[in-house]
């Protein structure tokens, strides 16, 4: 990767940038081009810095609104988070990870966890160490692309494996469509990961606010709280970028928003360009954050496989990060992704929590309700892509028919899905492409 360099001053006339969303990836961009000497504006709907991975107060530390972590192979977030001057805070524990099948908890997050899954037989367990093993040294995803990941599992990792651990998932996670998801998705689940996880202790905001201090301390400008209306392109060729608050002129934008709503802000987008593009079909985020006085499982990441749950995961933050960095508080999440006209999504929090908070007792038969301090709720739009076989034909290029206006999102990381980690990676990539070395 070619050295960013704090200040170009021998490029002459300076471009400027604007960059359209304020997570990750958006604010990776605009560092960048900040430190190749560009002017750069960022504008960002909500009032805080880090999209999906944004976090809120939570006793001395930021907590995630929806739950994060890095895995080993993560290298391009954690040497941003080392460039920053945050690498004293990433902590790289190795927390529980766990199924919930019939009614009993299994850890799988080793080879040994592997043998004893004993909610399969052992010649069953045997195949599903194998195919792993495979999935993990398989560097080439395209082999996987022409079939699915319910029939790859099927076919390698035998019926049992398939009905005790994976059918549920890939059920819970994506509905009715979980039948079409391609094997090249699932294979980046496995091939990637790691059972040491990495998080910036106090919270990833740090690394976003971090990431806004650098970009103005550049000469950079962040505009939080304002929502873009329309991108069109002027006579003289600069592209007009308006909000709320007015109007701004560029040489080049990157918008980092969701392809369909690039494309509904963009009119020159529209038309040939956005029937190709802009129908990726992606779930939203639904999220509730428990407060609890006591601990309720001993284990961090718990998949929910059993049928009837309201939520697919049980994330117990505490027991990854130590209850004292939130005033002593336990964290768990519920996590779901779901249709985004799902009912979940318009239910009030009271309604939501008479739903969930019996479900808990079936984990941890002690649990009252009365353990609940507090509680909050999250939700997001195009929060997961559904990773569907041609998934990569119907990826749009950074390039759009509009000159000098880039696409760069989430549903491009592909094979991956999401993630810190690959956002920061493409907006690296992109910068480096867009602008010429000094």
């Amino acid at each position: 990767m070619r050295r960013f360099f704090a200040k170009n001053e021998t490029r002459g006339r300076l471009t400027s940038n604007g960059v359209l969303g304020g997570g990750a990836l958006g604010l990776t961009a605009a560092l960048r081009l900040a430190q190749c000497g560009e002017e750069v504006v960022l504008f960002e709907r909500e009032a805080t810095p880090g999209g999906l991975a944004a976090g809120f107060q939570c006793g001395p530390s930021y907590l995630e609104k929806f739950y994060h972590h890095l895995f080993r192979s993560d290298t391009e977030a954690t040497a941003l988070i080392n460039e920053l001057g945050l690498g004293d805070k990433l902590e790289w524990p190795r927390p529980v990870t766990a199924s919930l099948i019939g009614g009993r908890i299994y850890p799988l997050d080793s080879p040994l966890s592997v043998l004893r899954f004993s909610a399969v037989p052992f010649i069953d367990r045997l195949r599903l160490g194998a195919a792993i093993a495979y999935l993990k040294a398989e560097p080439n995803y395209h082999r996987l692309e022409k079939t699915t990941a319910d029939a790859w599992i099927r076919k390698y990792m035998g019926r049992k494996v398939h009905e005790a651990q994976w059918k549920p998932l890939l059920e819970s996670k994506f509905g009715d469509r979980y039948q079409d998801i391609v094997m090249s998705w699932f294979w980046a689940r496995v091939h990637f990961r790691s059972p040491s996880l990495g998080y910036v202790r106090g919270g990833f905001q740090q690394l976003y606010n971090r990431l806004v201090d650098e970009i103005q301390r550049l000469g950079g400008q962040t505009r939080f709280g304002t929502s873009v209306v329309s991108v069109e392109r002027t006579e003289s060729g600069k592209l007009r970028v308006s909000t709320g608050d007015g109007s701004h002129e560029f040489d080049r934008v990157i918008s980092t928003l969701p392809t369909r709503l690039t494309v509904q802000l963009t009119p020159a987008l529209q038309g040939e360009y956005g029937d190709r593009y802009s129908k990726i079909d992606s779930y939203g985020a639904h999220c509730v954050i428990l407060a609890l006085d006591r601990r309720l499982t001993d284990i961090y990441w718990l998949n929910v496989n059993d049928r009837g749950y309201p939520f697919l995961a049980l994330v117990e933050h505490t027991n990854y990060m130590p209850p004292e960095d939130y005033g002593g508080r336990r964290l768990v999440y519920l996590g779901n992704y779901l249709p985004m006209d799902h009912p979940l999504f318009k239910k009030s929090d009271d309604e939501v929590l008479a739903e969930f908070l019996p479900f808990l007792k079936r984990i941890n038969p002690a649990f009252d309700p009365s353990w609940v301090t507090e509680h909050w709720i999250f939700k997001a739009p195009f929060a997961q892509p559904i990773v569907t076989v041609g998934y990569a034909d119907r990826l749009p290029p950074h390039e759009t028919p509009v000159p000098n206006f880039y696409v760069a999102n989430m549903s491009q990381v592909y094979p991956q899905d999401r993630g810190q980690n690959y956002s920061i990676g493409m907006a690296n990539r992109l910068v480096n492409r867009l602008v010429p070395s000094a």
